[in-house]
């Protein structure tokens, strides 16, 4: 069954790198969803993009978690949810320049 949220699986484009790679208060936009490595999280996009994590949504890091950075508050258009670093490594972002 085809998952209209996940991406092919192409490579990123080189400005790309994963929500839990993102720096804290930089503003991005969501680029495309991928699979998680893990296997027990094959829903992972599908339940991201349901929440808005969009291709050409804005989104931030707000705050990581003390210690080991995890869990991230994340905001995602208007709205701000807390992802694991294994949940936000799906959502690959890169910088926005607009704000």
């Amino acid at each position: 069954m085809d998952n209209p949220s996940a991406a092919p699986l192409s490579a990123p484009p080189a400005a790309a790198f994963t929500l839990a790679d993102a720096p804290t208060g930089q503003p991005l936009f969501v680029l495309r969803l991928r699979p998680s490595p893990a296997s027990a999280a094959a829903l992972w996009p599908q339940q991201l993009a349901e929440l808005g994590f969009m291709p050409g949504e804005r989104a931030m890091v707000m705050r990581r978690g003390w210690p080991g950075a995890d869990p991230l508050a994340v905001r995602v258009g208007g709205s701000t949810f807390a992802l694991r670093r294994a949940e936000a490594d799906c959502v690959l972002v890169e910088v926005s320049d607009r704000d």
